[in-house]
C-alpha cells in the first residue's frame, strides 16, 4: 500500500495520516489511534493495521496491495454481516 491509500475505509483515513499521528503523538496504547480521524471505529477491519502502525510507525510495510487490502476489508464485512467476530484491539 502507498501513503495516500486508506486503511480506514470507513472514515477514509489514510496510511499517512496515521503513520504521522503516530509518529506525532507517540500514543500510549493501540486503541488511541483511533483519535485520528475515527480510524478503527467503524466495521473495525483496520484495527490490526492500526496496531502494526502504532507498534513501529518507521517500519510500517502493510504487505498488501490497495485491491487486496479492498477484497479483504469485503470478506471480513461479509463475514461480519453472518455473525463473524468484530476486531478488537488487544
Amino acid at each position: 500500500m502507498g501513503p495516500d491509500d486508506h486503511v480506514c475505509y470507513c472514515f477514509r483515513v489514510s496510511l499517512r495520516k496515521l503513520v504521522n499521528y503516530a509518529r506525532r503523538e507517540r500514543p500510549a496504547v493501540a486503541s488511541q489511534m483511533s483519535r485520528c480521524l475515527d480510524a478503527g471505529t467503524g466495521c473495525g477491519w483496520c484495527i490490526p493495521f492500526l496496531t502494526r502502525i502504532w507498534r513501529d510507525p518507521d517500519a510500517v510495510d502493510l504487505d498488501v496491495t490497495p485491491d487486496e487490502y479492498a477484497a479483504r476489508r469485503a470478506a471480513y464485512r461479509a463475514g461480519l454481516s453472518t455473525g463473524g467476530a468484530r476486531n478488537e484491539y488487544e
